[in-house]
């Protein structure tokens, strides 16, 4: 029997995995600078870092799913992890468009990441018609 499982999927993962820490670390510090430097509504800083914090939540069973779900051939785990990334999406939209202050490195962090999860939907669909098949 042949190996389904996918090399670039895993390499993906693992990548979006150490980056997600460095956006988490960046985007924490980004916040915490504009509450400091900008006339941040204390309405708004809450929500703010619950959706960074909920983001953080939805990350490590995203992430744990899509390796499970990649190593052992399993559409089911890889489909979750997949609608884990839509939530992910979701939140990372709100980070770049409607948070209190964007600031141009929240652009750029936010592309980054947008960019790595629709290229791991991308191999996450492949990767399950292929153990379908």
């Amino acid at each position: 029997s042949s190996q389904l499982s996918s090399l670039p999927l895993h390499i993906l993962l693992y990548v979006n995995g150490v980056y997600y820490i460095f956006y988490f670390l960046a985007t924490l510090a980004m916040i915490i600078y504009k509450s400091q430097v900008f006339s941040y509504p204390d309405d708004f800083l809450a929500p703010d870092l619950a959706v960074l914090f909920l983001m953080a939540i939805l990350e490590v069973p995203r992430l744990y799913l899509g390796f499970k779900g990649n190593l052992t051939e399993a559409e089911a785990p890889l489909g979750l992890s997949l609608g884990l990334t839509v939530g992910s999406v979701l939140l990372c939209v709100y980070l770049l468009l409607w948070q209190s202050y964007v600031l141009w490195a929240d652009v750029l962090l936010n592309a980054v990441l947008l960019a790595t999860y629709g290229l791991e939907s991308g191999l996450k669909v492949t990767a399950i018609a292929a153990f379908v098949s």
